[in-house]
């Protein structure tokens, strides 16, 4: 393969990936979490929040890839496996099945998280004139506060 030059250094493209992997470690935990959760709700909400968590859960499948495409676009390998998101990732891991309720306020507290990810990322990606991650990142920024807006919203 040849040498890569899209005029960012090569320190700069390895920084701006570390946080495309945290980025992306937040997306696919969260990504699980609201998989799980559509398929484990009950309660009287059960039609509306099954239909929203299938809706975001799509949303961030497209997102995971994305952000791992990205990350192979600036010459650095992509995490994929449970292990490494679980070490990269800074959204916890939920145990047991919890009420309707409580599934809402973990996604919205994972969608916030995942807004903070992204915002240390932009950093990285603006100082370092990579204009196309800062494109993404603040896209899925704005995905997510939006998400976490409507998840707030059902309480």
């Amino acid at each position: 393969m040849s040498q890569i030059d899209i005029g960012i250094s090569t320190e700069n493209r390895e920084q701006i990936a570390e946080g495309l992997k945290k980025l992306l470690a937040d997306s696919y935990t969260l990504y699980l979490q609201t998989h799980n959760f559509h398929w484990n709700v009950t309660g009287p909400q059960f039609r509306e929040l099954h239909l929203m968590f299938e809706e975001h859960y799509t949303e961030l499948a497209v997102a995971v890839d994305d952000i791992a495409e990205r990350i192979r676009t600036l010459d650095v390998a992509a995490p994929g496996t449970y292990k490494t998101f679980a070490e990269l990732s800074s959204i916890d891991e939920v145990e047991g099945v919890p009420t309707a309720g409580d599934m809402v306020d973990i996604l919205t507290r994972g969608h916030e998280q995942v807004v903070k990810t992204c915002r240390e990322t932009l950093a990285i990606a603006q100082e370092s004139a990579d204009e196309s991650t800062a494109s993404l990142v603040s896209d899925r920024m704005r995905i997510h506060e939006k998400t976490a807006w409507m998840l707030r919203a059902t309480r």
